[in-house]
């Protein structure tokens, strides 16, 4: 998304007001080393036409670094997926795969069933 569009914090697109400066939420946040992350897995089927998903929330770091663990871990389960608004979305039932990868890697986090 380009700069001149993009929301601030509290969700403002635009101003009449000429002093307003947007305050940007995810432009200076640091990610957390593994250990400090606590993800969870969950598995899910809503608004996708019946598709299974499964979605590892609670990313706390750049955007740039979510889409790098999503990258490895499409990779590592051999399917498509995505990441965005520190969700990573991977295609299909990969709850057990993407546990142990991330155990592997040092991640705190948990399994669920539903979202």
């Amino acid at each position: 998304m380009s700069k001149k569009n993009r929301t601030d914090i509290r969700g403002f697109v635009y101003s009449t007001d000429p002093t307003f400066q947007f305050e940007h939420a995810n432009e200076s946040r640091e990610t957390l080393v593994p250990q400090k992350q606590k993800l969870t897995i969950h598995l899910d089927t809503k608004h996708r036409g019946g598709k299974t998903v499964t979605i590892v929330k609670g990313f706390i770091g750049s955007e740039e670094d979510c889409t790098l663990l999503s990258k490895q871990l499409k990779q590592y389960c051999g399917t498509g997926g995505s990441a965005k608004d520190a969700e990573i979305i991977i295609q299909g039932d990969q709850r057990d795969k993407i546990l142990l990868w991330l155990q592997k890697k040092g991640y705190s986090l948990s399994k669920k069933t539903g979202a």
